[in-house]
């Protein structure tokens, strides 16, 4: 089985720092991303989700889209991104003050 702490390192660690803290004796773990100082996403991992990699799969995917969708890349763009594959390549994002066209809504 492959190592749940290095999947998720290995997700993130090139863009964020990592955290990740125990947060109970059920083996339920806290996972903190931050960037300059600035929390970026903060989840609660429980120990089924991190010890059976599919769910620790669609946990990592579900934190990379909720952090693209607050940065401004589209949903429709991102939902795409995921199914098509593993790689996983993102839109830029919105410039500030432009609005999304209703195509990439």
């Amino acid at each position: 089985m492959d190592n749940p702490f290095q999947i998720i390192t290995d997700a993130f660690a090139p863009h964020y720092q990592i955290n990740l803290s125990i947060q109970g004796l059920d083996g339920s773990i806290m996972l903190t991303l931050s960037k300059s100082g600035r929390i970026v996403a903060k989840r609660m991992i429980s120990a089924q989700q991190r010890n059976d990699p599919e769910r620790l799969k669609r946990l990592v995917q579900s934190i990379q889209f909720g952090i693209a969708i607050e940065q401004g890349h589209s949903a429709v763009a991102i939902l795409e991104a995921m199914t098509g594959g593993d790689n996983i390549k993102l839109p830029p994002p919105h410039a500030q003050g432009t609005a999304p066209s209703a195509a990439g809504i």
